[in-house]
């Protein structure tokens, strides 16, 4: 019979591109998983993994073992959550992987209305730009507060369900003595000094696809993921950010903020879970929270000031 821990080990392996770097994420030793990939090549009698440069790729057996593992290992998964949903009870722990633009407005704010309304669950929370949904489908966070612009391709996993949050949109911010209080078209921005996230991340990706079918390359004068640096140099003066709104102060001194008026670039922030854990009692608490929290949030910005 085939060893589910093993599954998950190949699965993980093929995610992360090498033993060393499944190793470090399963908080294993690098020949501890080796020494389970081989039981589970002896087990089915044929290679796995080959070598592919410095990482190592699925053979065709592998992949498809591989097919299998992903079903196996949903339902175990929701095996575990129909138990749990009988039992009603939210659990003690529970992981949490969330942007750095959500945290001060929404993933405090539910975290600390958690530890009131379930004091015995104690959640870790980690704040990450990358490839949370990746590590939602492996196993090491049970929710994922995400996002997804608009503009470019779906790229959800399958066996991951979305829970919509909040359509936010990136507002045009520059040093408050600087602005005309005023919608922005995306191509004024064509002569501005931006501050704007490496091209590498989504909202980098974002930003400079509008751009593009906006009709212009943009002047990408501070490259960083940073909001606050972004928000710093907008202040100063010396660039124009593009910055989703719930990152945003609405308090914050020295900037101004405007909508894009002609090509709004906006995000989905989304609560996402395995499919398998839908009625899980432990994630739907956490999802609850987030959409309370962004909810709250949301009716405080429309408050009159």
């Amino acid at each position: 019979m085939l060893d589910i821990r093993r599954l998950h080990m190949l699965k993980t392996v093929a995610a992360r591109g090498s033993i060393a770097a499944a190793a470090q994420s399963l908080a294993l030793s690098a020949g501890a998983v080796s020494q389970q990939l081989a039981a589970l090549r002896r087990e089915v009698g044929v290679d796995l993994l080959r070598p592919d440069g410095r990482t190592v790729a699925l053979t065709e057996a592998g992949r498809v073992l591989l097919q299998h593992a992903d079903r196996i290992l949903a339902a175990v998964h929701e095996a575990e959550s129909a138990v749990a949903a009988v039992r009603g009870a939210v659990g003690a722990t529970a992981t949490l992987a969330a942007l750095p633009s959500t945290v001060a407005r929404i993933v405090a704010p539910a975290l600390t209305a958690l530890g009131s309304d379930h004091p015995q669950l104690a959640v870790t929370c980690l704040v990450t730009d990358q490839a949370q949904l990746r590590e939602l489908t492996l196993g090491t966070v049970d929710v994922v507060l995400g996002q997804r612009y608009h503009h470019l391709p779906d790229a959800t996993p399958r066996g991951i369900e979305l829970s919509p949050l909040l359509d936010d949109p990136l507002l045009v911010v520059t040093a408050e003595d600087r602005a005309e209080g005023r919608p922005v078209a995306l191509r004024e921005l064509a002569t501005h000094d931006l501050a704007v996230p490496p091209p590498t991340t989504e909202c980098g990706q974002a930003i400079l696809q509008a751009c593009h079918q906006a009709g212009f390359t943009p002047t990408a004068r501070y490259v960083t993921a940073d909001i606050a640096a972004q928000l710093t140099l907008a202040r100063a003066g010396l660039a124009t950010a593009l910055v989703p709104r719930t990152a945003i102060d609405p308090a914050a001194p020295g900037i101004r903020t405007a909508p894009i008026g002609d090509r709004p670039i906006q995000r989905l922030l989304f609560a996402a879970t395995r499919h398998s854990e839908a009625a899980n009692p432990t994630t739907a608490a956490v999802v609850a929270a987030l959409r309370t929290a962004t909810r709250q949030d949301r009716a405080q910005r429309l408050r009159p000031a």
